[in-house]
């Protein structure tokens, strides 16, 4: 199949990276350029790597952006202003705070004429898709999300502010037994501390007061104070050796009930070797999805909730049918 489809990355860290990977499995999909705010002679990437401030050179040349900075600071300023430009897809995950950046990023599409799908990864994404679609089988019912085992990205970070700690990784854990309890059909109502774990492997600085470090992780508010949380101290030869991949996952579930009184559960699973690499693989599926929607003359913002699932893939709805259905 020739290339046809023709993206641009913007941000190249762990997830630019993924895409750039994504892009090699997918041979309708070419890797036009890659944006960074970084110098160019600083990036080393294959393809070469443009200045973000070249970007718009570039309108006309690229059907579909791919936007991959971070939610707290890149993605809300990127969002809307690459959306007026181009096509775009991202993977904004701050969930409380999706509804306003729809409305900003959909504005600046529609008077960009473009399409521009956001949230899109596994969560918010692919989990959203199966939270949606459990919830609508089964209106009588629960929904449970369990995330993990796998390295939380912002906990990490949390964790590598505390005072005292050299480097350091955080693992959410799902409780095995309350994930049971919920495939068992009981429906049981679960705190947040009964339902996942918190494992930190952290390296100290020389002299660092331990449990002083110990007690600040394990008060901290909206990160580690409501679980059941485990701090471990470590060398940095160790966190090199057995912390450095970026494995994830999780598990989505709804319990119900129907008729007089049948149990019914939906499940949908991951589990990752690499979260950065498996969003970026959901990106480009989406990348795709937009350049359809795009030639078939839509504009404005779109969320997983909005795609047929055929937009995905490279095949014919003729193909789909017969080879999927």
């Amino acid at each position: 199949m020739a290339a046809n489809i023709k993206v641009g990355i913007v941000g190249y860290g762990n997830l630019g990276r993924g895409v750039e990977k994504a892009i090699k499995q997918n041979p309708d999909i070419e890797l036009k350029a890659i944006f960074s705010r970084r110098q160019p002679d600083e990036v080393a990437a294959a393809n070469g790597v443009v200045h973000i401030s070249e970007v718009e050179k570039y309108k006309g040349d690229i059907d579909v952006m791919i936007l991959c900075g971070g939610s707290a600071t890149d993605l809300p300023e990127q969002g809307p202003e690459l959306a007026a430009l181009f096509n775009t897809v991202d993977s904004f995950d701050t969930h409380a705070k999706i509804p306003e950046y729809f409305e900003k990023v959909n504005a600046a599409a529609v008077k960009g004429g473009n399409v521009s799908v956001i949230s899109t990864g596994w969560d918010p994404g692919l989990f959203s898709l199966n939270r949606l679609l459990a919830e609508a089988v089964l209106p009588e019912g629960k929904e449970y999300t369990f995330w993990g085992k796998g390295v939380s990205q912002g906990h990490s970070d949390a964790i590598r502010r505390v005072q005292g700690v050299k480097n350091g990784v955080q693992y959410t854990i799902p409780v095995e037994s309350a994930v049971e309890r919920v495939r068992s059909g009981e429906n049981p109502e679960l705190s947040t501390r009964e339902k996942h774990l918190r494992d930190c492997y952290v390296v100290a600085e020389e002299g660092a007061d331990l449990a002083a470090i110990e007690r600040e992780i394990k008060e901290m508010p909206n990160y580690f104070a409501d679980y059941d949380t485990t701090v471990h101290f470590i060398s940095e030869e160790e966190l090199k050796k057995n912390h450095s991949a970026m494995p994830h996952g999780g598990t989505v579930l709804r319990s119900g009930r129907t008729g007089e009184n049948s149990k019914q559960i939906i499940e949908f699973g991951l589990k990752l070797d690499s979260n950065p690499e498996f969003t970026a693989s959901v990106l480009v599926a989406y990348a795709r999805a937009v350049y359809k929607l795009s030639n078939a003359g839509q504009t404005g913002a779109k969320t997983v909730f909005d795609i047929p699932f055929g937009l995905l893939s490279p095949k014919s709805p003729e193909q789909l049918r017969k080879e999927l259905l």
